[in-house]
């Protein structure tokens, strides 16, 4: 009987036949634990071509050097911390980075203001600890301990949300690299091949700051906003034909291949860089920015819902009617001053682009 088809394969299992590939060619020194090497988990991540010509996909789109940097402290025993505002492809790196190196994304702690420290400690079997004791038997190892374990990568999701005692029980377990089990009277060492891929950002609300301590154990990798629209424009096309593909929206990339969809993209790209920078794209005039982040994953989000409405509403092809709702809900995060502002660039910005006309129509009778 045939699996079910999943929503989102993790990546080393929708891009398995890539990883082999590269696998399969690669004749360069590999660190300890690691599956490839540093130079074809390069190629994996930014694109190019495996020793038997199978072509390898781009799943970042950046600047090079910070992708090799990134790449060489996991080689080393310092853990990477990956920081940026939200939407610019912390987690995606992360993801991909750990299953280009161990082979597994899955030994992953989400940060959030309630997470334990047994998640990213260790935990018990209640019932067993009871009846038996404290024994290896009884112990429920957290996803870090698996990945010492196994010398693998662990991945640490919004580092920052995370309280403070929580994400201090990583300074241990990055300095020494051993994890204590005072109750066993023991503890488990890291294999070679171990080490922690960290995200973090300092905008959003609810961030706790790391200590100084736990900060030194991290080499920080800044992931920046794309630099120009054009490649805004490339990522968001890329990552929302994944999507579509992925949640098997009817001819989603017939939708975005036609001139329409490209349209549609580059105009929601560039109204959130503008209001994001505070200045139209030809610098002449200053806007208002709104209180949301606007980054490239709600674009990204937007564009999605929007070939979701073409699809199953329209003709499929990607229209300003159905990007309209989307932009317009992601701007418009604080329901009294985000409206004004999205109002007073509607009229002051849109309404004055030529071929605009119809973008500016239907977001003005969405906005009301």
């Amino acid at each position: 009987m045939l699996a079910e088809p999943v929503l989102r394969p993790h990546a080393e299992q929708e891009y398995a036949a890539e990883l082999a590939a590269l696998a399969a060619g690669d004749d360069r020194e590999r660190p300890p634990g690691w599956r490839l090497s540093p130079w074809a988990v390069t190629t994996y991540l930014l694109g190019g071509a495996a020793a038997d010509g199978t072509l390898i996909s781009p799943k970042y789109v950046g600047a090079r050097r910070l992708v090799e940097v990134a790449i060489a402290t996991l080689a080393t025993d310092r853990a990477l911390l990956l920081l940026g505002v939200p939407g610019t492809a912390k987690t995606w790196l992360s993801e991909h980075l750990a299953a280009a190196i161990s082979g597994d994304s899955t030994l992953m702690v989400q940060g959030t203001a309630g997470t334990a420290e047994e998640a990213v400690r260790y935990g018990w079997n209640y019932a067993r600890l009871i009846a038996e004791g404290p024994s290896r038997e009884a112990l429920v190892p957290s996803p870090v301990m698996r990945a010492m374990g196994g010398g693998q990568i662990a991945r640490v999701e919004e580092l920052t949300r995370m309280p403070s005692d929580v994400q201090d029980a990583l300074i241990t377990i990055l300095s020494e690299k051993t994890l204590p089990i005072p109750e066993l009277a023991g503890e488990l060492q890291a294999v070679r091949g171990f080490n922690v891929i960290a995200t973090a950002n300092d905008r959003d609300r609810g961030v706790n700051e790391l200590s100084s301590a736990l900060r030194r154990r991290f080499n920080t990798v800044v992931l920046p906003v794309p630099a120009t629209a054009e490649e805004e424009v490339d990522i968001v096309t890329r990552r929302v034909a994944q999507l579509g593909r992925s949640i098997g929206l009817p001819e989603s990339a017939g939708g975005i291949a036609r001139g329409g969809g490209a349209d549609e993209i580059r105009r929601v790209v560039t109204v959130f860089r503008e209001l994001r920078a505070g200045i139209t794209e030809d610098g002449r005039a200053k806007v208002k920015s709104p209180s949301g982040t606007l980054s490239t994953a709600e674009a990204i989000s937007v564009i999605t819902s929007g070939l979701a409405l073409a699809a199953h509403f329209g003709d499929g092809t990607l229209r300003p009617s159905d990007v309209a709702g989307g932009i317009t809900g992601a701007v418009i995060q604080d329901p009294a001053a985000d409206r004004v502002i999205w109002q007073e660039y509607l009229e002051t910005v849109v309404a004055g682009r030529d071929d605009w006309g119809d973008f500016y129509r239907a977001c003005r009778e969405v906005a009301g």
